[in-house]
């Protein structure tokens, strides 16, 4: 409490008062204005906006190009011909009249979605240094920097040709790559444990940020040129980014405007746990060699891989082959990953009632979302190509992009799980693997999918798909678990944790045994 004392008077004291009473008064008027606006907001709260909003920013920044893909390569799309004949949308006819397409083949379209995430997986482990060394700030601000000024110059590289939209999108991947990492870095600085769950909630803004790339894109495309989703997405990047460093703090005593009674609070509920974690020597070893740590990074690769086919590829099928117009195709590839934040909110409740209730033991209940997450989109996605009542595909397709949101309380929450002290590298190491799979998936698909309305074809896709999914999984089945694993532990941890581990140890391990899906 001392601590907190010294610190805000110490931050008072570097506040220049003007010289005259006046000033003086007229500052100190200023002054209890900020307490009293920051004693409603607190900063913390501001801090789960802008971690919210940045993934929601970040991931409509990444996501533009998959549906303005088919508006930018039109001319090969055999929907196009029937969009002129019927003068459904006459901005795509002027389009591609004035030579505002491109004659890219699905290959082409493939390693374009694919190049960002190649530059995404190898920046997981920078991330993480980066931020340790220059602040979560700069790292998350400038990551967010370079990836909008890149949506705001892929449509004049693509004037030049495909291979600078390439370059690009490396960039892209590569600065994106640092935002997980940098937010899972600053958490242990601002937010207490009682808290933390509900904060981890704002990295599900990534969720809305998918749907809502579908929905305006889809209109801007449609009523005016793919150039302009590019302009939007890119613009609102730029937006966030001054929102970020004018309201961002790496720690709560560099913020300027936070009351003293929520920086005490901080450090009251906060100060220990950081000081034992700073310091700790990383076991990358035991990480490395640890089953159930490649148990979640091989089942999340299947999830990511079935979900990337939906996100990449989704806009594609619903143009070519349920004939949908742009704005349509937008709104219905982007609400079932809008509705889909709110089914993981449903989905993580249900399972902590379940681990409140002991209906199971903690092990089963993961692996029971996790097969939720990709058991039953892996079922739904192979039926899509042989439904054809298209009422009932749009019901199907919904509700498989729904459950895949079931892993968040499934193998992603495993990850706290079995190493709740090393969370953050262990996330950054599952994600080296498993987010292979979004750019491999696109990749794959490129080359399956070479006719795009070929629906043979896309069975095909969608039947790799469902095969990777349940085989992934079924490795989880095998070796995941719930246990918190030895390497772990702090060399100096306190009595009263390791006596919680051992007692939340022991009641998984009474039921840990494989469940029936």
């Amino acid at each position: 409490m001392s601590n907190a004392n010294d610190s805000a008077k110490s931050r008072s004291t570097d506040v220049k008062y003007l010289v005259t009473q006046e000033g003086f008064s007229e500052e100190i008027q200023q002054s209890n204005l900020f307490h009293k606006f920051n004693a409603k907001v607190p900063a913390r709260f501001v801090l789960y906006f802008l971690s919210c909003s940045g993934f929601l920013v970040s991931f409509m920044m990444r996501n533009d190009i998959n549906i303005a893909l088919v508006a930018m390569t039109a001319k090969n799309s055999t929907r196009l011909t029937e969009i002129f004949q019927t003068n459904e949308s006459a901005t795509l006819s002027s389009a591609l009249a004035s030579g505002d397409t491109f004659d890219w083949s699905p290959t082409v379209k493939s390693v374009i979605g694919g190049s960002f995430f190649v530059c995404y997986v190898l920046s997981q482990v920078v991330g993480g240094v980066a931020a340790q060394h220059f602040g979560t700030k700069h790292v998350f601000g400038w990551s967010q920097f370079a990836t909008a000024f890149g949506s705001l110059c892929i449509p004049f590289a693509a004037d030049l040709h495909y291979s600078v939209v390439i370059a690009i999108r490396c960039i892209q991947g590569f600065a994106s790559g640092l935002t997980w990492p940098a937010m899972y870095a600053v958490v242990g600085y601002w937010i207490p444990l009682s808290e933390r769950s509900r904060f981890m909630s704002s990295f599900q803004g990534f969720s809305i940020g998918i749907g809502l790339t579908y929905v305006i894109c889809g209109f801007i495309i449609d009523n005016f040129s793919w150039r302009y989703a590019f302009f939007t997405t890119g613009s609102l990047g730029m937006l966030w980014c001054f929102l970020w460093y004018m309201l961002a703090y790496n720690t709560p005593h560099e913020h300027p405007r936070i009351t003293d009674e929520e920086l005490e609070y901080i450090e009251m509920n906060i100060g220990v746990e950081v000081k034992e974690s700073v310091g700790m020597k990383v076991p990358w070893k035991c990480i490395f060699t640890s089953l159930p740590v490649w148990a979640i990074s091989i089942t999340t690769f299947g999830r990511i891989w079935i979900h990337y086919v939906f996100i990449f590829y989704g806009p594609s099928f619903m143009t070519n082959i349920l004939k949908f117009p742009f704005q349509a195709n937008g709104f219905l590839s982007g609400m079932p990953f809008i509705c889909s934040y709110l089914s993981s909110v449903v989905f993580c409740c249900i399972a902590d009632k379940m681990v409140l209730k002991e209906v199971m033991s903690l092990t089963n209940i993961r692996k029971l979302f996790t097969a939720f997450s990709q058991i039953i989109p892996g079922i739904l996605i192979f039926s899509i190509g042989y439904i054809n009542n298209i009422v009932v595909l749009l019901i199907i397709w919904f509700i498989a992009v729904t459950y895949i949101t079931a892993s968040y309380a499934g193998a992603m929450a495993n990850i706290v799980d079995i190493a709740p002290n090393l969370a953050g590298q262990v996330l950054a190491f599952c994600q080296t693997i498993h987010m292979s799979a979004s750019f491999l998936s696109p990749l794959a698909g490129g080359f399956i999918v070479t006719s795009e309305g070929s629906i043979e074809e896309w069975r095909i896709l969608f039947g790799t798909s469902s095969v990777i999914a349940i085989v992934t999984y079924s490795i989880y089945q095998i070796y995941g678990t719930a246990t918190i694993q030895k390497w772990n532990y702090l060399s100096t941890s306190n009595s009263n944790s390791s006596e919680e581990n051992n007692i939340l140890n022991n009641k998984d391990t009474e039921d840990n045994i494989p469940i029936d899906v």
